[in-house]
């Protein structure tokens, strides 16, 4: 019975991952650009990162992205996720912008067509909308690990950009 317990958490690892960046959005209103952040340590100095996600199939919905400062809950628990928000999609890309201390942090980004702030799944578990990582790792059967997505923001400014994936 074990082994059927490990390929279940293989096979829903990606789904897993997707599902909590769109629930990083549930709580903001629809256009809303303010991200929900866990506060840095007063006096920390922000820097910019600005995510260029490309690769909508279309411009429906809303694309959501989060932000993890360590591997403790990465992707799956984005209650430990240092800042998460929904962002608007024009002409087929969003730009999303959160302000961060300077450091390593691991990104993650989906496009939630229906905005119902879940990733939508077939009866596989595979995907039915897109998502990405920075970095942009090969994604095949599980999210990639936090040190594959991990990027170095510095100050003022740090840009990437993520293709999506529709599988």
């Amino acid at each position: 019975m074990q082994g059927w317990g490990r390929l279940r958490r293989a096979r829903v690892g990606i789904a897993a991952a997707i599902v909590l960046m769109v629930a990083a959005g549930a709580g903001a209103q629809k256009g809303s650009d303010v991200p929900r952040y866990s506060a840095p340590e007063p006096g920390t100095p922000l820097c910019t990162l600005k995510i260029h996600v490309t690769g909508f199939r279309n411009d429906k919905g809303d694309a959501g992205g989060t932000v993890f400062a360590s591997p403790n809950g990465w992707p799956e628990d984005n209650s430990r996720s240092l800042v998460h928000g929904p962002f608007p999609i024009k002409g087929n890309q969003a730009t999303e912008v959160f302000e961060v201390p300077p450091g390593r942090y691991a990104v993650a980004v989906i496009h939630d067509e229906n905005e119902n702030h879940k990733l939508d799944r077939n009866f596989l578990g595979i995907p039915k909308e897109g998502f990405g990582f920075a970095n942009n790792p090969r994604v095949l059967m599980s999210a990639p690990p936090f040190s594959a997505a991990a990027v170095e923001v510095g100050c003022p400014v740090t840009q990437i950009e993520i293709g999506l994936i529709y599988k």
